[in-house]
């Protein structure tokens, strides 16, 4: 069976704290990296929360784009979900310098395969 998608989790830390409690930036972030992937956007919803912190999904034709930021941690959720032909990292990266992580986990698994395994793992740390 082929896969159904790819799905990436991106653990996003050391990020810049302005960024992440931006919820306008954090939303053109997220529909320009969708963009960069050739996906198709169709709904953009985000939300700021008070104190501090963002919460949103860019729905993409493909599937979507999600992240929720605890700016107080320099810390962002993203998960990237697309299928087809895309490659879904191309967007993961772009969100994770724009936020400017220092350091990052992501992890790519196929989705509609089966069981979830462990998937790939790529660790950055860039400070």
């Amino acid at each position: 069976m082929e896969t159904m998608g790819r799905h990436v989790i991106a653990e996003l830390w050391q990020c810049d704290f302005d960024k992440l409690n931006d919820m306008d930036f954090i939303e053109k972030t997220f529909v320009d990296a969708a963009l960069k992937s050739g996906a198709e956007v169709r709904e953009v919803a985000f939300h700021k929360f008070a104190p501090q912190g963002v919460s949103g999904v860019v729905i993409i034709s493909e599937s979507h784009l999600t992240i929720h930021s605890f700016p107080e941690h320099g810390y962002a959720s993203v998960d990237v979900y697309t299928c087809g032909d895309m490659d879904p990292t191309i967007a993961a990266d772009y969100i994770a310098l724009a936020l400017g992580s220092q350091s990052s986990e992501v992890k790519e698994l196929q989705r509609g395969m089966g069981p979830v395994g462990a998937g790939k793992t790529k660790v950055t740390v860039t400070a």
